[in-house]
């Protein structure tokens, strides 16, 4: 018997349980891996202490990643399953936001049919070439062993900031080790991911990327290459993930 899921609207975690579902599709679609159900829930339970919604100080890091992206001269977003079942719409869309840009597939838990199932999804919204999913273009980063070594040398190889819209650890070290700029979207601000990247925004995807295109339209409009430069020359990242930790803890002693 099939289970038919009815969330009404007025539930008091309705976007939340929605985002829930979405990653079940998309395990069910072939574009979220088993594990991926699990990360998924780990990063609910982050986002349950942070209240459910974007902080002044995820606001300011996502300004702040708005200027990077802007400045750099080869962006690469970085694409796994879960952020394709999520929000493939608004992650194409920042793509195209930002015209120097490139979308590069990488899988810890790799294969051929999940990478191939996650190109479609993003060609749906428009994007015309998927990095990362030619055998022949890929690379292996230094003193990296899992599945994500292995990059696309036209892509996140030869970026100068890599866009990582969801934690990978050991992979965001190997590149900081290459002298590339890390922009993370994060919820658990003591990952290593969070610690290690340049730029982390404690947020759901869901919500940082539609405010990020915001602030890079934004930006392309009211700022010089100068005020870009020095908005991310003041950003102080342990700070804002001090901040983060903070509001996390007074949200639920008020809770108490």
């Amino acid at each position: 018997m099939t289970r038919e899921v009815t969330i009404p609207p007025t539930h008091p975690r309705y976007a939340s349980l929605m985002n829930r579902e979405k990653i079940v599709s998309g395990y069910k679609n072939g574009l979220v891996a088993l594990e991926g159900l699990i990360a998924h829930g780990r990063g609910e339970c982050f986002d349950y202490l942070v209240g459910e919604q974007t902080t002044e100080s995820a606001k300011l890091a996502i300004n702040t990643a708005a200027a990077q992206l802007l400045v750099s001269e080869y962006p690469v977003i970085s694409v796994n399953g879960n952020v394709a079942a999520l929000c493939p719409e608004s992650l194409c869309y920042l793509h195209r936001s930002v015209h120097k840009s490139m979308m590069e597939i990488n899988l810890f838990y790799y294969t051929k049919e999940r990478e191939e199932k996650i190109s479609a999804e993003l060609k749906k919204y428009g994007v015309d070439k998927v990095l990362g999913t030619n055998p022949k273009n890929l690379v292996k980063i230094p003193e990296l062993e899992s599945n994500r070594r292995w990059v696309d040398g036209s892509g996140i190889f030869r970026a100068d900031t890599v866009f990582v819209p969801l934690e990978d650890g050991d992979r965001t070290l190997a590149l900081k080790k290459m002298g590339k700029s890390i922009i993370t979207v994060d919820l658990n601000p003591i990952s290593r991911t969070s610690l290690a990247a340049d730029i982390t925004i404690v947020d759901n995807v869901i919500r940082a990327i539609p405010l990020l295109i915001e602030r890079i339209l934004y930006h392309k409009k009211n700022s010089s290459d100068y005020d870009l430069q020095q908005l991310i020359k003041r950003f102080d990242n342990k700070k804002g993930l001090k901040d983060a930790l903070s509001i996390m803890s007074n949200n639920n002693v008020n809770r108490l």
